[in-house]
């Protein structure tokens, strides 16, 4: 597919880790889902779990902490390969620890793709190329990170207000 979506609700089924991670590519072998799980930052907890791959994750994932749940739809995105990523809010809903290995695991998977991202947490879209800053769907500016947090703007305004929440 061209496309993989990484998104802040994950899609989970109340089956393996395993089939969980291959539901993007069912084709995929064990050691080419393994291999996913390790660009994803994932193998590690995936590995303590009960029954590891094998691991029933419950309906919606529900056993998963919301970082484990990101990481393996990561891990999917990793698996599908797809030359574009759609990240809808990824990381909105995590603590400041998983955040901050889920943003590890993106950057990661970001490499080499082009990227769309609807974020509201600035901290997300730092290292982007480009960022179009829209408010109720008008485009309101366009650039870089660094250029855009150096001109008045809805952006500066924003990255401000997060800075001083932090």
């Amino acid at each position: 597919g061209a496309i993989s979506v990484v998104s802040q609700d994950v899609q989970m089924f109340h089956r393996s880790v395993l089939e969980n991670i291959r539901y993007g590519k069912p084709e995929a072998s064990v050691a080419e889902v393994r291999a996913a799980a390790r660009a994803a930052y994932a193998e590690d907890f995936i590995d303590a779990l009960p029954d590891g791959y094998e691991t029933m994750v419950g309906e919606r994932g529900l056993r998963l902490s919301g970082g484990q749940r990101q990481r393996l739809a990561i891990a999917r995105a990793f698996l599908r390969d797809s030359p574009i990523l759609l990240l809808d809010e990824a990381t909105s809903a995590l603590d400041s620890e998983s955040e901050a290995t889920v943003q590890m695991a993106l950057a990661r998977l970001a490499q080499g793709r082009t990227v769309i991202a609807v974020a509201h947490r600035l901290s997300t879209l730092r290292d982007f190329d480009r960022i179009v800053v829209m408010q109720e769907g008008v485009i309101l500016d366009q650039g870089a990170p660094d250029d855009l947090a150096s001109r008045p703007g809805l952006y500066r305004d924003m990255l401000a207000l997060q800075l001083q929440a932090a």
